[in-house]
């Protein structure tokens, strides 16, 4: 068998000591090197194991840090989102009242040009009426001035006949 070792016998039946001696100390050797060496690799795994343990602990408080700043992020943007909407719904609000007073405005200047209108028609009426006066009396005041006219040429007419006679 190959990694077998095999051992000188002695004269009376035994193994030769050196032999047994140099091969188990040989194997101690051959143990306290892989011993050392696993001890090695223990402690490299080791700090190997505090590198990502540190790691870990900064790549943790990273991932809790990055998640209060979403938290943070989210709340301001509902916050935002909520001031976004009120301003919307006092725009509507205002606009609405806005509305409604300049629809109150607009009726009661739609009251106003009815009234006007009204106003209007009497003066016209009341205008019409006074023409209607004016040119009945200025008829009544030319009649008389052509009567006027025609009674003084009448009058001159027999002044002059009558003067005429009496020369």
């Amino acid at each position: 068998m190959a990694g077998e070792k095999r051992f000188r016998t002695c004269f009376l039946g035994g193994f030769n000591k050196t032999d047994v001696n140099v091969y188990i100390e040989k194997i101690l050797q051959e143990f306290e090197e892989k011993l050392k060496e696993k001890d090695n690799e223990r402690l490299a795994l080791k700090e190997q194991y505090k590198q990502i343990n540190v790691k870990y602990v900064q790549l943790s408080e990273k991932a809790e840090e990055v998640s209060r700043e979403r938290e943070k992020i989210a709340d301001a943007l509902i916050k935002a989102q909520e001031k976004a909407m009120n301003i919307v719904e006092e725009a509507k609000l205002q606009a609405n009242e806005e509305k409604k007073s300049l629809e109150s405005i607009i009726e009661h200047e739609k009251e106003k040009l009815v009234d006007i209108r009204e106003q209007v028609k009497n003066l016209k009426g009341l205008v019409s009426n006074v023409l209607k006066d004016f040119d009945s009396k200025l008829e009544v005041l030319i009649e008389h001035e052509a009567f006027k006219a025609i009674t003084e040429e009448e009058s001159k007419e027999e002044a002059a006949a009558f003067t005429g006679e009496m020369l």
